[in-house]
């Protein structure tokens, strides 16, 4: 046991928030199953189904950003951070194929008229997933803060679709307590599984953009703009792009230096500019290439560059 706790400890945070997740997840998937299947509640059942690929989904995290957070080598010279989009694009399509399966399951107990059992202790259940899962999501959403990693992001609000979610079931259990209308827990699912499904556009969508190489944020490449700009011995800049993989931001940039100057004060400038970049997201990952010019050369090089077919991207020009 000790042995286990001090791994637990040794963890980056990122992963301990998916080893959390995981075991949270189970614990409920084993509650609601058992009594999704005995009461025949669709919400509870979706419910469980989703807790189910919670369980699943959090696994996967947690494999995926160990990867991640392997050093570069001379295969994977950049790191192996896009493997965190790579995995919010899979549980963002599980979780889509999580709300089509629970909206079936709504139809069916419609078109059959099923009934729902137990609802006494199926309410008891949900409640208490709810308060489990309101603190797993602080707990998250604190990490996914002081992180910036895309895949607790990711999980933080999955696991608040399921707080949503699971505050739904209740509503629609009580309804069939208090009216006998087993056709709202059947409505209640399928708008929880329509909701899922939107849910998780947002997080295939931002995956899909980080394995875009999307620059950041606008505010923040401005600020790198700035620093560049103002610093007293760049006559200026272009070719500035920026991407992330998720943990680590990459910039480049030509500056135009004095002709004169010495490669030493050129690596001094570039230090300075470099630590000036880091400080704007002391939290992240930065891998900064300065390219020095004597000149500017953007117009000359330009038509080059797009005649061998290599693009560019000026985001902010001196």
């Amino acid at each position: 046991m000790a042995t286990l706790q001090f791994k637990f400890n040794a963890m980056t945070p990122q992963r301990r928030a998916t080893v959390v997740s995981t075991a949270v997840a189970t614990l409920l998937t084993i509650i609601k199953l058992i009594v999704g299947v005995l009461s025949g509640s669709v919400a509870v059942l979706a419910s469980a189904i989703d807790s189910i690929l919670d369980m699943g989904v959090s696994l996967f995290n947690f494999f995926a950003i160990k990867k991640a957070e392997e050093h570069p080598d001379d295969k994977f010279p950049y790191g192996k951070g896009k493997i965190q989009a790579i995995a919010g694009v899979i549980e963002g399509t599980i979780i889509t194929l999580s709300g089509i399966y629970i909206i079936y399951e709504a139809a069916n107990k419609m078109i059959n008229h099923k009934t729902t059992e137990y609802i006494g202790i199926s309410l008891v259940v949900m409640l208490f997933s709810i308060i489990v899962t309101w603190f797993l999501v602080r707990y998250l959403l604190k990490v996914a803060q002081e992180t910036d990693n895309i895949v607790i992001k990711a999980d933080a609000l999955h696991y608040q679709t399921d707080l949503l979610s699971n505050g739904a079931v209740v509503m629609a259990l009580v309804f069939v307590y208090l009216i006998g209308w087993d056709w709202i827990d059947a409505l209640f699912g399928l708008i929880i599984g329509l909701y899922i499904i939107y849910s998780a556009y947002e997080i295939i969508q931002e995956s899909i953009m980080i394995l875009l190489d999307r620059s950041l944020d606008s505010e923040l490449v401005g600020k790198i703009g700035e620093i560049l700009a103002n610093h007293p011995k760049v006559n200026g800049y272009h070719w500035l792009k920026t991407r992330t993989d998720g943990s680590r931001n990459f910039v480049e940039f030509h500056m135009v230096l004095e002709p004169e100057m010495t490669l030493l004060e050129a690596h001094h400038i570039a230090e300075d500019i470099e630590e000036k970049i880091a400080l704007l997201e002391p939290d992240k990952g930065w891998i900064i290439t300065p390219h020095f010019d004597p000149y500017d050369d953007e117009h000359i090089n330009e038509s080059f560059y797009e005649g061998k077919g290599v693009s560019h991207l000026t985001e902010n020009r001196d």
